[in-house]
């Protein structure tokens, strides 16, 4: 068996000279969106919009509400809200169809990468496809086309190169880049990363992050992502959403967040400012 492969982390990026994303109706818009388990208050009355194009990072303790969050978004958690609207649809009016439907429109990126080890970077992909999968497709037998897709897409993530070998041997950023690719081949409407970084060596998260960023702005797809640490929220994401205790302390851009605000955020875990 081989060893998994060593990745050499990518050139850091100068992303001074994008600019802020515009459009002119959100992906995302919830209002007073509240989640509550018998006397514990999961999420209190959070309001967002997120924009095609744009990168929102979630930034708050283990417990605080990020991945509640996340769940809501796509009618995984029970929540009430005075609105709560994902790709076009209202989520508390989906029947299971509607909620299979608004589930395939949006990409997940996994913290453990939840590939299948044993099969190939590029069958590992060719799964993100299978919500819209025919006959041929459930039998394991994918077409032509849908080769195609995955391998450009390997090729998006800088991985066509190994697109036949088994996930196990890649390297823990290698399999992350696999995972991003698979979530592509769903033509989401919007990714949720749920702490996609948190397994990977130091060097090798603003790799991941960057691929995000960049998808976000060429493909015009938000992504949501989950974080700990705030220097990358800051280089990577366009706006910050702080939460403590279910409650939003912090809504507004990634370059004004003060220490003052982390410390609303994350209380005297100083640490956390760590780029």
């Amino acid at each position: 068996m081989s060893s998994p492969a060593v990745e050499r982390p990518a050139p850091a990026m100068d992303l001074s000279s994008l600019e802020r994303p515009t459009a002119a109706l959100p992906t995302v818009s919830a209002r007073s969106l509240r989640v509550q388990y018998g006397e514990q208050t999961a999420l209190s009355s959070v309001d967002l919009d997120v924009y095609p194009g744009e990168v929102v990072a979630l930034l708050g303790h283990s417990g605080s509400g990020k991945s509640t969050l996340m769940k809501t978004l796509t009618g995984i958690a029970p929540f009430t809200a005075d609105k709560l609207e994902v790709a076009g649809r209202e989520v508390a009016k989906q029947n299971p169809a509607g909620l299979r439907e608004l589930r395939s429109d949006v990409g997940y990126v996994f913290q453990h990468f939840n590939l299948v080890p044993r099969l190939t970077a590029l069958t590992n992909v060719l799964t993100g496809g299978l919500h819209d999968a025919g006959p041929l497709n459930l039998l394991g037998t994918f077409s032509r086309a849908q080769r195609t897709t995955a391998l450009e897409l390997l090729d998006r993530v800088g991985l066509a190169h190994k697109a036949k070998q088994p996930c196990r041997s890649l390297s823990g950023g290698e399999q992350q880049r696999v995972a991003i690719a698979r979530a592509l081949m769903q033509r989401p409407r919007l990714i949720l990363a749920d702490e996609p970084v948190a397994s990977l060596d130091p060097r090798l998260a603003g790799n991941i992050l960057g691929l995000l960023r960049s998808i976000a702005r060429e493909e015009q797809i938000p992504v949501i992502v989950s974080l700990h640490v705030v220097g990358l929220a800051r280089r990577y994401a366009d706006r910050v959403l702080g939460l403590h205790s279910g409650e939003l302390v912090y809504a507004g851009p990634a370059s004004d967040l003060s220490e003052k605000e982390v410390h609303q955020i994350y209380g005297t875990d100083t640490e956390l400012l760590e780029n």
